[in-house]
């Protein structure tokens, strides 16, 4: 797909415009909500982490009132099960009477997808997400759904310390685009949500695209180029997340035990690629990347025993391999 001048001045316009209706609601978090709509731009899943009350939820419900698709809010609790989520066989009767077997689709089958507190559900429940989140199909007995586009899964969790939690398996945490870390607000935004939530005026958004829109949206930023030492770049930077790459810091080496997949290459790239059309390039530069490394990387790194015991965070592995990748032309 070929696109003009124009056309990226229109993405940067919509997205600008998505991120105004969100502010409407959502009382400053920039980052936050930035991230959550290049997740979106890329039409990949999101994970919120959080302590309760940071609007979590507020935000991507108020994400789709300014998005007109069709959206569905699942709440995992420790007893939900998969047919919950994904839809069951009933029996039912047809108009002549007679019993037939009728698949009853669950929420899953909507364009987003909230699924709130998911690591409250257990790893059963959870792997019911799986197929959904990374191959856009659900599969009930020998029939394969096709999920209509687009779609995403923006889910929310609770800090796993918290009690009553479940942590997501690896293959799980793999399938989000994004983890994005939900900060607590300053005194001044506090100040703020109470005189927007406390009174008797309650803001609207309004909806700015629809699905067919936001389709055409991923497919332009899937074309912007990126230069072959950009490339080079991330892979080392994906290369040096691996204890048992020559590339890996020390940090690395002492305190992880996995690192990135090839999943966290490809949404590196095209993170990168969103945030340089929303910056007013076409191109994607080394900035992006580092930009766009923590969100896309501190879920796919897997620390060891003695990084866990030592209260490493993943955030600061990170840190360390963009300070000892070097920018090469």
């Amino acid at each position: 797909m070929q696109y003009t001048e124009r056309d990226a001045e229109m993405f940067r316009r919509t997205a600008a415009a998505i991120e105004a209706e969100i502010g409407k609601v959502i009382v400053g978090q920039r980052a936050l909500i930035r991230q959550t709509l290049i997740t979106l731009l890329a039409g990949g899943n999101a994970l919120l982490e959080g302590v309760p009350g940071l609007a979590k939820t507020t935000l991507i419900r108020t994400l789709s009132e300014a998005v007109d698709c069709q959206f569905s809010r699942i709440q995992f609790t420790p007893d939900l099960m998969p047919a919950d989520i994904i839809g069951t066989t009933i029996i039912a009767e047809d108009e002549q009477g007679q019993k037939e077997f009728r698949f009853q689709r669950g929420p899953i089958f909507s364009n987003l997808v909230l699924a709130d507190e998911i690591n409250r559900a257990t790893p059963k429940t959870q792997s019911a997400l799986l197929e959904a989140m990374q191959e856009h199909t659900v599969s009930v007995a020998r029939t394969s759904y096709k999920l209509e586009e687009p779609f995403f899964v923006l889910a929310t969790q609770n800090p796993l310390e918290m009690e009553g939690t479940y942590p997501l398996p690896e293959a799980q945490l793999d399938r989000f685009f994004f983890k994005i870390n939900v900060p607590f607000p300053s005194p001044q935004e506090l100040v703020e949500i109470a005189q927007r939530t406390t009174g008797t005026d309650q803001a609207k958004p309004q909806k700015v695209i629809n699905g067919a829109t936001l389709i055409q949206l991923q497919q332009m930023a899937r074309s912007v180029p990126v230069a072959t030492h950009v490339l080079s770049y991330a892979a080392r930077i994906i290369s040096a997340t691996h204890p048992d790459s020559p590339l890996a810091p020390e940090q690395v080496k002492r305190y992880v035990s996995y690192g990135s997949s090839p999943r966290g290459m490809q949404a590196l790239i095209l993170a990168g690629k969103i945030a340089a059309l929303l910056d007013g390039r076409t191109n994607v530069a080394f900035r992006d990347l580092r930009e766009m490394a923590t969100p896309t990387l501190r879920h796919r790194i897997i620390l060891s025993f003695e990084g866990q015991a030592e209260g490493v965070n993943s955030e600061s592995i990170v840190n360390s391999i963009l300070e000892s990748i070097k920018e090469e032309a």
